[in-house]
């Protein structure tokens, strides 16, 4: 087992940097609405995770920490994309990044989030009235038989 050596100035600067990072991306993301700025704070609170995950591979002097932070990078490259996704998705259907307008997704019974404050839209687009909770996919099911199962032989089975 190896010796603990106390953090120099370096090591612990960046270790700071790195839990101020991830406190600002956390802050961010839980005081906003947008949802750029959602996806920014995410990925502030993921390069705050790298940057320590660099300083203590330099701290134990091993390159797990680079090694690792490759991936994490990665991992954030894809959140990224598919955030980018959502974004226009979110901004197609309610001309707005305003996050609390994106209600589809709760719960059928669950209503509707009143908005108290005054600096985003109240509602979505009149446009958007008539939109059905789902679209309807695939064909028509047939009509079935009115005389399924109707077997003269066995008096259990009676014609539907």
């Amino acid at each position: 087992m190896s010796e603990m050596t106390p953090l120099n100035y370096e090591e612990l600067r960046s270790l700071m940097v790195a839990a101020g990072l991830f406190v600002l991306g956390a802050i961010g993301f839980l005081t906003r609405r947008n949802l750029i700025l959602l996806v920014l704070s995410a990925e502030l609170m993921l390069h705050g995770v790298s940057l320590s995950l660099v300083t203590f591979g330099k701290i134990h002097q091993n390159q797990e920490g680079q090694a690792f932070t490759i991936f994490v990078l990665t991992v954030a490259a894809c959140e990224a994309g598919l955030a980018l996704s959502l974004v226009l998705a979110l901004y197609r259907q309610t001309h707005s990044l305003d996050i609390r307008l994106w209600s589809e997704l709760r719960e059928f019974d669950t209503p509707i989030p009143v908005m108290a404050d005054a600096d985003g839209p109240q509602s979505m687009p009149s446009a958007y009235d008539g939109i059905p909770l789902l679209t309807p996919a695939g064909r028509q099911p047939r009509e079935l038989p009115k005389t399924v199962n109707a077997d003269p032989k066995r008096p259990d089975r009676t014609p539907v």
